[in-house]
């Protein structure tokens, strides 16, 4: 496996690759890898004959309150992981090989990045459409992996790459879940044993929300309701939104008649935690 900084070192990387016959695959993370991170590079490696990760804590899609400084970097062990999963190249550029010190140009997520987490964090999404596409434009990936558990980040992703004409195929990953249902993230690492017993209460709220659209509940706002129910039962935990929405635009529905997505984020102590599902009709 190799690891490379400049970004003119992956295009040359890539185009050999390329000229080799080569079909490529981009897995982008922030590095602090899980079990979750690594589906999304084992479906790389099924689909593509080169498959490059990028691992980068990407400044702008942080606002100035946010866990830029804190958050969880282990880059020797992500390396280890990368490296045992067959990954071809590993892209870990500086914050200053990515943006220029006179950077003006961003990405625009649309109508969408201003909804639910775009609410909460208003520079977040234009941050992570603006360095995706300059990964898509430094990679020039055939396939990008992203994970459902960002459900937003993938919806405004795919939404982008429609949008631009950008000539890469989006993949989603299903969420991986630990054996008590909580969704994996590198901020898990935050929760002491007593808040991440309280965390469950996101995948629990899901759940009641699926079952209950099984079980012929069509009414989303009532189904929104019992989310918020179950989540405001936990003491440790705070709830942000958590409603049944368009699986396509994420704006909310009032009937369920076709496939939905409940979406639900929280703040356990100083962790902020988000997931989702799909809610469909019986």
């Amino acid at each position: 496996m190799e690891r490379l900084v400049s970004k003119a070192e992956v295009r040359q990387a890539v185009r050999a690759a390329r000229h080799n016959g080569q079909t490529v695959a981009l897995v982008p993370t922030m590095g602090a890898l899980h079990e979750g991170h690594l589906t999304l590079v084992q479906e790389a490696c099924k689909r593509a004959d080169y498959v490059v990760a990028s691992v980068f804590v990407n400044p702008m899609q942080f606002g100035p309150t946010e866990d830029y400084g804190s958050y969880p970097r282990d880059i020797e062990r992500d390396l280890s992981m990368l490296s045992a999963e067959g990954v071809d190249l590993v892209f870990t550029p500086t914050p200053e090989g990515m943006y220029a010190p006179d950077a003006s140009v961003a990405v625009d997520p649309g109508i969408m990045g201003a909804l639910w987490e775009g609410a909460i964090r208003p520079i977040h999404f234009r941050g992570v459409c603006t360095v995706v596409a300059k990964l898509f434009s430094i990679v020039a990936p055939d396939l990008a992996f992203f994970g459902e558990k960002d459900y937003q980040q993938l919806q405004i992703i795919r939404r982008m790459v429609r949008d631009l004409d950008l000539p890469v195929k989006v993949q989603g990953v299903p969420i991986m879940r630990a054996a008590d249902g909580l969704a994996l993230s590198s901020r898990n690492v935050y929760l002491s044993a007593e808040e991440r017993a309280a965390a469950t209460a996101l995948y629990r709220c899901l759940i009641a929300a699926a079952e209950g659209a099984r079980e012929g509940q069509h009414d989303t706002v009532a189904l929104g309701a019992l989310m918020r129910t179950i989540v405001a039962a936990e003491p440790l935990v705070t709830i942000e939104y958590a409603e049944v929405v368009d699986p396509d635009s994420l704006v909310p529905i009032e009937t369920l008649t076709a496939s939905a997505r409940g979406i639900v984020a929280a703040r356990i102590g100083t962790t902020r935690l988000i997931d989702n599902m799909a809610v469909a009709p019986r």
